[in-house]
């Protein structure tokens, strides 16, 4: 091989988009591809573009100095402790002061059975770690956290979608879902779901629906995964009672710490009953081995230290203002045959495009117009909702809010008289979406 030759190769294998490494990767990595929601973030953080994508919270109504303080005092008095490793469980002390935070969901629960992780993704990933086997069956609603949907492609999971209605998961669907997995012998190893406040769909889980669910689950000796990092920003009234709190033994609760204080200390928890309890803590050990030591007393010196049930309060009006805007600037300025749910908390609209439109589609058209959303088919398993979008209203201002939507409006509105033209929509507009960037799903 000549010099220029072996140049050639080697500019080919590593200066290409062909992976050198392709067949040397293990199974399971094919099911790692990036999100529709990552993919997005590179356009989406562009100044001009009003970002309806990301479910990023408002840190900025955090009191922010005082936060400064608190970490500065706990470098100061505890530095030798917060800088050093810790334990695979978690802090003692935070885990206690989890189980305070849980109460309010009416879970009643010691600190012996909660792991703590590095956000409730990890524990997401751990728990589908310890349970999943490639093929197993896992149910989870349609639409589902794309989050949660690429840890269970990862791992070669078969996800089974169990359709939701405006009020939550369907439990007649749910247990259609069950038996046919019986009958095809499919082994079904838990049911994911996000009950309040449901990413991406924004509906809650009636408490009827609740112990419907809870019982078809325990008759068909089904797990229960319950995903509820929205729980405590309900808009009206007390928070819901949580599934957990009414079947100890058959649900994994998975919490966090990101929508309620800040995603940047990266903490989260699993509450488990005891045998899987010491499964997650062996699975969180051989991951990194102990979590960080400095976000736990961080976050343990916050809840010790400043009213967090007020600056949860404070949350919960901020977003309550923003779903108003959006709710709003969506009824004035959406074509005829939009459709989208209203959520009773948390951050995320669902909302149905009129028939022969397609979400993805129209995307590039919406970011040359400086708006960008969540195409549906990102949150199916199988490439299911083409005419869905997820609209976070989280982050913009109110007024910007409603510039987005007027935005979008726009852009539909020109997808529609194409439709009636020609037959379809969404003729390529200038602009894409292919750069990855960090999640924020």
């Amino acid at each position: 091989m000549t010099e220029e030759q072996d140049h050639g190769r080697r500019t080919a294998a590593h200066g290409s988009r062909i992976d050198a490494y392709i067949d040397r990767y293990a199974a399971r990595a094919a099911g790692m591809v990036a999100s529709e929601v990552r993919a997005l973030f590179a356009v989406a953080s562009r100044p001009e573009v009003v970002s309806l994508a990301g479910g990023m919270p408002y840190v900025t109504a955090l009191p922010l100095d005082t936060v400064g303080e608190l970490v500065a005092d706990l470098v100061a008095r505890r530095g030798t402790v917060a800088l050093q490793y810790g334990s695979g469980q978690g802090d003692p002390h935070l885990r206690e002061q989890i189980c305070e935070v849980m109460r309010l969901e009416g879970i009643e629960a010691g600190p012996d059975d909660v792991v703590v992780t590095v956000g409730s993704q990890q524990a997401l990933d751990l728990i589908t770690r310890i349970f999943i086997d490639p093929g197993d069956v896992i149910l989870a609603e349609g639409p589902s956290y794309v989050g949660a949907l690429g840890t269970f492609a990862a791992y070669q999971a078969s996800v089974v979608h169990v359709p939701m209605d405006d009020l939550g998961l369907v439990p007649e669907a749910l247990s259609e879902a069950i038996t046919a997995a019986a009958r095809a012998g499919r082994r079904i190893k838990f049911l994911y779901t996000v009950p309040s406040f449901q990413n991406p769909a924004g509906v809650t889980l009636t408490a009827e629906r609740r112990r419907q669910v809870l019982e078809i689950c325990r008759r068909a000796d089904v797990l229960v995964v319950e995903d509820n990092p929205y729980g405590l920003l309900g808009f009206d009234g007390e928070p819901m009672r949580a599934l957990r709190a009414d079947d100890p033994e058959g649900v994994v609760y998975l919490g966090s710490f990101s929508k309620t204080l800040a995603p940047g200390f990266r903490v989260g928890w699993a509450l488990a009953p005891h045998a899987v309890r010491d499964k997650l803590v062996l699975a969180m050990e051989s991951a990194v081995l102990s979590h960080s030591s400095f976000s736990q007393l961080a976050v343990g010196q916050y809840l010790a230290t400043q009213p967090w049930r007020e600056q949860i309060k404070s949350f919960r009006e901020l977003y309550r203002e923003r779903r108003d805007a959006m709710l709003g600037a969506l009824e004035a300025l959406m074509p005829p045959g939009c459709t989208w749910t209203r959520p009773a908390g948390g951050f995320f609209v669902w909302m149905t495009l009129p028939e022969g439109l397609d979400s993805k589609a129209i995307l590039p058209r919406a970011v040359a117009e400086r708006v960008a959303f969540v195409p549906g088919t990102g949150f199916y398993a199988d490439a299911s909702g083409s005419r869905n979008m997820r609209l976070s209203y989280c982050y913009p201002e109110p007024d910007r809010i409603r510039e987005g939507v007027r935005r979008l409006a726009g852009v539909i509105q020109q997808e529609l008289v194409l439709r009636d033209t020609f037959g379809t929509g969404s003729v390529p507009a200038h602009g894409g979406v292919d750069t990855p960037g960090p999640d924020l799903a």
